[in-house]
Order: structure tokens, then C-alpha cells, then sequence
């Protein structure tokens, strides 16, 4: 049996806050070293190292802000939707909806997550 942290849900909060505040270091943290990240346009990101060079470089968003309109739990899974709006590199403003499916660990982090897109990719 999973143990799961006592509150996946605000685990996931957080994470997008983090994203918001561009706090690489907590965002890497918030997942498992063995981590898998599916991202439409993108090879899997495999672990902390490709995380950390997807957030520093990678990533072709610089900077916005998500706004969750649902979380749905069940077990070790959270799933959430919402918008995003921010500025890509380029300097494309940019909005979008999104859908995002966490797997929870054991210890609270993040093992998987599979983003969807209802726009071109980002």
C-alpha cells in the first residue's frame, strides 16, 4: 500500500507556484530523481538534471502565471485544469488551457507528470 502525503493536492498548489515564482531549485525538488515529465513537443524529461536544464533553458516559456480551475485525487494520482497565461522567450504573449496528471510517491514528490495542451505546442 501507498502512503501518500496528507495533502497531494496543495503538494500540486505549490508546484505551480513554484513554476510562477521561477524557483527552479524547489520545482526540481517537488519531484522524485527518477522522475518521467511528458510534455507535447518535447522527449520525455528524464530525472533531476534534464528538469533542471528543461526549467533553466530549455523551456521555451519565460515567464506567466497558472491558475488552477480543477484538482481531482484519487490514490496516488492528481489531476488538474486550468489556464495559463504569460510570455514566451521570444516574447509572444501567450494563453492557453492545460491539463496536467501527477503521480504521487510515496514520500510526497512527484514520479510522473503528462501535460496536455489545448493550443499548439508551448
Amino acid at each position: 500500500m501507498t502512503v501518500l502525503p496528507e495533502f497531494p493536492v496543495e503538494a500540486v498548489r505549490r508546484y505551480y507556484r513554484l513554476v510562477d515564482a521561477g524557483d527552479v531549485d524547489g520545482v526540481v525538488a517537488s519531484f522524485t530523481e527518477d522522475t518521467v515529465y511528458r510534455r507535447p513537443g518535447y522527449e520525455p524529461i528524464v530525472g533531476h538534471r534534464e528538469l533542471r536544464e528543461f526549467y533553466r533553458g530549455t523551456r521555451v516559456i519565460e515567464r506567466g502565471e497558472h491558475r488552477i480551475s480543477s484538482v481531482v485525487a484519487h490514490d496516488d494520482l492528481v489531476a488538474v485544469n486550468g489556464d495559463f497565461t504569460g510570455t514566451l522567450k521570444d516574447g509572444t504573449a501567450v494563453e492557453l488551457r492545460f491539463a496536467d496528471f501527477f503521480t504521487i510517491s510515496a514520500d510526497g514528490r512527484f514520479s510522473t507528470r503528462e501535460t496536455f495542451f489545448f493550443a499548439p505546442m508551448v
